[in-house]
């Protein structure tokens, strides 16, 4: 069977958080084409609203900017009908840039709380480079959460582009990432394939099939069973079946097939409980910082699975016999980055059937 295309899952603001939290960057920016879904992602992750700059358009008509603690407005920009093309038809005004936004940025510098807000950025505001001063002002005097839409001007990527900005691009906010589900073991702590064990009425593997959809430009499971190859086979899911006897042999296999790809998952089968959204968050994270190795901690005790940067690749590939990626862990201490758990118990193996029923047990 041909593996189905699977919709990309769309980051949620708790997962967006999650990754945040733990990049170290100061500010927040969200970006994409129109209708992606920015302003919405922006509200959902401050419910409670912070001081903030907020532009809204009548269509054909004109751009409004509005302060949120003023609520004062003005108009930054007009319908030109004679301009071409479908987009970017609305001229600037930037004497109100000047007069009114600028003052608002100022002010945003002085609001209470850590967090000010700005939806949206876009072509208009190249019109007045006193806006922009005041918008780079603001960054070094607050956090900003900010919706930038997603145009090549110079102002805008270099926004997007800055080193203490976590952006996520909700078009493709993954990047090029690829996924090996490590489905091999010969479980026998377990007594047996605990691969294929019933948890809550599907194979325990199938849980990690379903933490990892939506997320991976390329996905593959490499497993020594033939029942674990197909369930794959009927879920749609790429699988490699072999015969070679190390776990080594298991990253080697899983690695080699990817193609084009920034960073590469490295998900056990045997985690029953791990979290689409915490799978979500360690590939934000490595998207905004493509050097390091990530893994999710518990506790501040790390765990699986680990998201490799390609930097790291051929170490992957040529790791001494029987070794996994914890080899290359124990080499690069100083790459590895923690990413907190929600549930401490998403990172556990499900090592023998207690287990496995002691984890059925958490979820009710």
């Amino acid at each position: 069977m041909k593996p189905t295309e699977t919709p990309v899952f769309r980051p949620t603001a708790s997962c967006i958080w999650q990754a945040f939290r733990s990049s170290g960057k100061r500010h927040l920016i969200l970006t994409g084409t129109r209708g992606a879904g920015k302003t919405t992602l922006l509200h959902a992750l401050f419910p409670t609203p912070v001081s903030g700059i907020t532009t809204h358009a009548v269509p054909r008509e004109a751009v409004y900017l509005t302060e949120s603690a003023t609520g004062v407005t003005v108009q930054v920009g007009r319908f030109d009908p004679n301009a071409p093309g479908h987009e970017n038809r609305m001229t600037p005004c930037p004497d109100a840039f000047l007069t009114v936004g600028v003052p608002a940025l100022e002010r945003l510098g002085q609001a209470e709380g850590p967090w000010v807000s700005i939806d949206e950025i876009g072509y208009l505001e190249s019109s007045c480079p006193e806006y922009q001063q005041a918008i780079g002002a603001l960054l070094e005097k607050k956090q900003v959460a900010a919706v930038v839409r997603k145009q090549p001007l110079p102002f805008l990527t270099g926004l997007c582009r800055r080193e203490d900005v976590f952006l996520v691009d909700l078009d493709a906010p993954y990047g090029k990432l690829g996924c090996v589900i490590m489905a091999s073991g010969m479980g026998r702590r377990f007594g047996g394939n605990k691969l294929m064990a019933d948890f809550l009425g599907q194979p325990m593997i199938a849980s990690a099939i379903y933490a990892t959809e939506g997320i991976f430009s390329r996905r593959l499971v490499v497993t020594r069973h033939e029942d674990v190859a197909a369930l794959c086979h009927e879920l749609g899911i790429d699988v490699l079946l072999h015969r070679l006897p190390l776990r080594s042999d298991t990253v080697r296999l899983g690695l080699s097939a990817m193609e084009d790809i920034s960073g590469c998952l490295f998900c056990p089968g045997d985690q029953p409980l791990l979290r689409q959204e915490t799978v979500a968050a360690l590939a934000l994270s490595a998207v905004n910082g493509s050097r390091y190795i990530w893994r999710p901690a518990a506790g501040g005790s790390p765990g699986a699975p680990v998201l490799f940067p390609a930097a790291l690749f051929p170490a992957l590939l040529t790791l001494p016999d029987g070794t996994g990626g914890g080899y290359v862990i124990r080499r690069h201490p100083e790459l590895v980055r923690l990413l907190p758990a929600a549930d401490p118990h998403e990172l556990q193996d499900a090592d023998n059937p207690e287990t496995l029923r002691e984890l059925e047990q958490t979820t009710k």
